[in-house]
């Protein structure tokens, strides 16, 4: 396996999302150089004076600029948030053939620079997007890794932990699938602080109803957040910077990402959200978490629909 070295990242669209997870990346001092590239060079100009000016208060220095495609070919990590935004009352999926056109002439500059590292995709529809950049890099498929269902099991690890007032990292529960509507949450797994939340629920009888009403506040958080202020950034640019950290530092983390199945969950030839091990060579492993029959029909429910819309660009 390769041996991802150096500590560059460049991100390719500075958008809200983007320019959030700069932000991120500045604070927590996570890279040595870091890069911004956008068709509108003024505003990404603006941007890379504003993080610099921030670096005195910055943990680590840190070499921000502008740059071009050019600046990829010796990136540790190439994060792209470019693309089309979501609308309200628009799906993930919808975005598809928009995005999927963008994301052809993006990858193909970027391979020509002699880029080598590891994509972050975040663009939406996520999982397709992933597939595509995997499809058009002609990268191994462990090193290119969708942001996948990172914010929606943060937002439900976040509604459970005030649930039952406990801090969100002692929580732990997966949300799967799709990063979108077909998603699912893995109920026969999630545990709090160690005691399983079935067990839970047997002492706190009170509580199941509260059950369905966490997964579907989960499910449409983002259209909530994108009819009150336009879009959803600071929550997915934390999770695009713990994936970037959990590569840099070589953690052997587990993160729900986008990944690429080869047989887990009895699937293949589909990225989709899963627990995988994620370290300094891109993924490790996908976890296969067990499922009960129901969840695995939820999940082959999530596959299907993204197939259906991958089948209609790659045969």
């Amino acid at each position: 396996m390769k041996n991802i070295k150096g500590n560059k990242v460049v991100l390719v669209g500075n958008g809200a999302v983007g320019s959030s997870f700069a932000f991120s990346v500045l604070n927590q001092g996570l890279c040595d150089e870091f890069v911004i590239i956008d068709l509108n060079t003024e505003k990404a100009r603006g941007d890379v004076m504003d993080l610099n000016h921030g670096l005195l208060y910055a943990p680590n220095p840190m070499k921000i600029y502008a740059g071009t495609y050019a600046d990829c070919h010796d990136a540790s990590i190439v994060v792209l948030c470019a693309g089309a935004a979501q609308k309200p009352g628009e799906t993930r999926l919808d975005l598809v053939s928009k995005n999927m056109k963008i994301f052809k002439s993006i990858i193909d500059e970027i391979m020509t620079s002699g880029f080598d590292g590891i994509f972050i995709v975040a663009t939406n529809p996520v999982d397709i997007l992933t597939y595509a950049t995997w499809k058009f890099s002609g990268l191994p498929y462990d090193r290119v890794i969708g942001s996948g269902t990172i914010l929606d099991t943060a937002r439900f690890r976040y509604l459970l932990s005030e649930e039952f007032n406990v801090a969100p990292s002692s929580v732990h529960a997966n949300i799967i699938g799709e990063h979108g509507d077909s998603e699912l949450a893995v109920w026969s797994g999630a545990n709090i602080a160690g005691i399983s939340l079935k067990d839970l629920l047997k002492e706190q009888p009170e509580k199941e109803d509260c059950m369905d009403d966490i997964f579907n506040r989960v499910r449409h958080a983002a259209y909530d957040i994108i009819e009150a202020k336009g879009a959803t950034y600071y929550g997915v640019a934390m999770g695009l910077m713990r994936i970037t950290k959990a590569i840099l530092n070589n953690q052997d983390v587990v993160l729900t990402v986008s990944a690429k199945l080869d047989g887990q969950y009895s699937h293949d030839d589909v990225y989709i959200g899963v627990p995988a091990v994620i370290n300094r060579n891109g993924i490790r492993q996908i976890i296969e978490s067990p499922l009960s029959e129901e969840e695995q029909q939820k999940f082959d429910h999530s596959v299907d629909t993204l197939k259906g819309i991958q089948s209609s660009f790659f045969n």
